[in-house]
């Protein structure tokens, strides 16, 4: 089966697409696309695709099958529903729209059409993310209690529209959507409070730094940190458990896993220890023969699995891997760390 593609706003996100998908996708093609910037538009002559001149036009060709969205945020909202309304099949940008109220709206159309409407959470499939899912599938550490995935830099700049609150720019539904929809997905389990933090360093009108706690059901703790004035970076995840910890120091799964070896064999003693600090027993330093060392269990991912899926939920063999419901929690956990930022107060919640 092959998928007719269009493309409604062609910039840096659009143009991965277009190169991964016309070069290791056969499935899908990517017939034309459509952006209001004029020397954008010329761009998408040049790459050879049919130039729409209104999203309307878009709408009413019948040859295409799947609109991507790849808009600012704050239009992702009636791109979806027009395109939906028109019979197509539709793959919108994160974060899918502003806030859960927007994204209900175009649950209900995509109901009512019986149109595929899925969100584009690529860093599923990233792989110190699914590096971090095969520590805790595979139970390499027991009884993790919390989990820390922070993103940071020094670059203390937003580009473009992301940089205005009325497009719904800012770190939360930029960065911040991705690492809330990789947690969300690992732990199903509800949240049931969400505490949250903004710094606005440089920016004027949008959260360049925030930092959200969530407290599942089950006790696990996650940080979830977005940084644009780091200068010392932190380990792009950090796992704490009962028998040990792990870091993934960055996107290169970096890091290591240290953990208690068989303490049936082991006997040490908790003498008082002298340091720079003065004497303690509580924070002296394990003796290496009572920990193991082991390297990081690395899994390679594609986000091109996504698009994959997209064809084959099309030729009904398999079910959206980002479905509503999914969407819908991540959207109404954004909108409790909105709240909690906004009120500074701690948001209880089932989510």
């Amino acid at each position: 089966m092959a998928l007719n593609m269009a493309i409604i706003g062609m910039g840096g996100m659009a143009g991965w697409h277009h190169k991964n998908l016309t070069e290791k996708v056969s499935e899908v093609k990517i017939i034309g696309a459509y952006d209001i910037r004029k020397e954008v538009s010329e761009t998408i002559t040049e790459l050879g695709l049919k130039n729409y001149k209104s999203p309307e036009e878009i709408y009413a060709d019948k040859a295409i099958d799947l609109v991507l969205i790849a808009t600012p945020n704050d239009v992702h909202k009636s791109y979806a529903i027009n395109s939906l309304e028109s019979g197509k099949n539709v793959l919108c940008e994160k974060p899918v729209t502003l806030n859960t109220a927007e994204l209900d709206e175009i649950i209900a159309v995509a109901n009512k059409t019986g149109k595929l409407f899925t969100v584009h959470q690529n860093r599923r499939w990233d792989s110190d993310y699914l590096t971090v899912r095969k520590i805790i599938d595979d139970k390499i550490l027991k009884g993790l209690y919390r989990i820390e995935s922070k993103v940071q830099g020094s670059r203390q700049w937003v580009h473009g529209w992301r940089g205005y609150k009325v497009n719904g720019g800012g770190m939360v539904l930029d960065w911040g959507i991705h690492l809330l929809d990789q947690l969300l997905f690992m732990f199903p389990q509800k949240v049931v409070s969400i505490d949250a933090h903004f710094h606005q360093i440089v920016m004027p009108e949008v959260e360049d730094d925030f930092t959200a706690t969530l407290l599942f059901e089950d006790g696990i703790s996650a940080i979830v940190n977005i940084s644009m004035s780091s200068f010392i970076v932190q380990p792009r995840w950090h796992l704490f458990a009962e028998n040990g910890s792990a870091q993934v120091l960055d996107w290169d799964c970096n890091g290591e896993i240290i953990r208690l070896a068989d303490s049936s064999e082991l006997e040490w003693a908790e003498d008082i220890v002298y340091t720079s600090a003065g004497p303690t027993r509580s924070m002296a330093k394990r003796p290496l023969s009572t920990v193991e060392t082991i390297p990081l269990p690395v899994q390679k991912g594609d986000w091109l699995d996504l698009h994959r899926n997209i064809v084959q939920v099309l030729e009904g063999k398999a079910e959206p891997l980002v479905t509503h419901a999914q969407a819908r929690r991540c959207m109404q956990v954004v909108d409790a760390i909105f709240e909690s930022a906004n009120t500074k107060k701690s948001v209880v919640c089932s989510l």
